[in-house]
């Protein structure tokens, strides 16, 4: 049973806090793999009791974000190199599912949007700017919104949150993809054709091309 059904409304309010707050750090890169999350500290941070931290902890389980692990506490989760591939294999099936469901509602002024998302994300490449990466998950969700599936966007929402990490640390150590601009306008174009197939083959594509890149980055092996 949801917890918003088993607990009263303020506490269902504080643990929707607390969830939002730790996720928020997780996806800046603020709490690293392996570190164990204590809850005393993280409520007195918050300024609420330790329960609502506790339930927040096994949504963020549920999310993939961190491990609860008997004797040792939350523990923040970290990718190995198979499991990065994985969450991108996971994006470009779900996201390709999305575009295919939302191209009946993507319309002239959606695509004018995509297209202003498109310039705000390559203003902020740039300036450097960590709002990039930000951006890019804008222009994304913007088209994964609009299957009008909640669970299915829930689930894109959870595996971007997952990479987000990773991402952020790679863009502070080399600029974006050259081809980046390119692959977004693309999936515009894509969009605009009105053929379905299409657009859901240029998504995954392009999802799955991000990821070489950033094993390679992430690799131990890497100089």
């Amino acid at each position: 049973m949801s917890s918003s059904f088993s607990h009263p409304a303020s506490a269902a309010t504080a643990e929707e806090e607390a969830y939002r707050h730790i996720q928020q750090k997780l996806r800046l890169g603020r709490y690293k793999a392996g570190e164990r999350l204590i809850p005393e500290e993280i409520a007195a941070e918050i300024g609420m009791s330790r329960m609502p931290v506790r339930e927040a902890f096994r949504r963020l389980a549920s999310d993939g974000l961190v491990v609860l692990r008997p004797n040792r506490g939350c523990i923040v989760a970290g990718l190995t190199l198979d499991e990065l591939y994985e969450a991108f294999e996971m994006r470009s099936v779900l996201e390709g599912l999305a575009v295919r469901l939302a191209m009946p509602r993507i319309d002239e002024d959606v695509l004018d949007e995509l297209e202003r998302l498109l310039d705000r994300m390559e203003r902020a490449g740039q300036s450097h700017s960590g709002d990039w990466v930000v951006r890019h998950q804008e222009f994304h969700g913007r088209i994964y919104a609009l299957s009008g599936r909640p669970k299915l966007t829930h689930q894109i929402s959870a595996l971007h949150a997952v990479i987000e990490p990773y991402m952020r640390i790679w863009f502070d150590y080399i600029d974006k993809p050259l081809s980046a601009r390119e692959e977004h306008a693309a999936l515009i174009v894509a969009l605009r054709s009105g053929d379905v197939q299409h657009a859901e083959q240029v998504m995954r594509e392009h999802i799955l091309g991000t990821a070489p890149m950033l094993a390679d980055f992430a690799s131990p092996n890497r100089r």
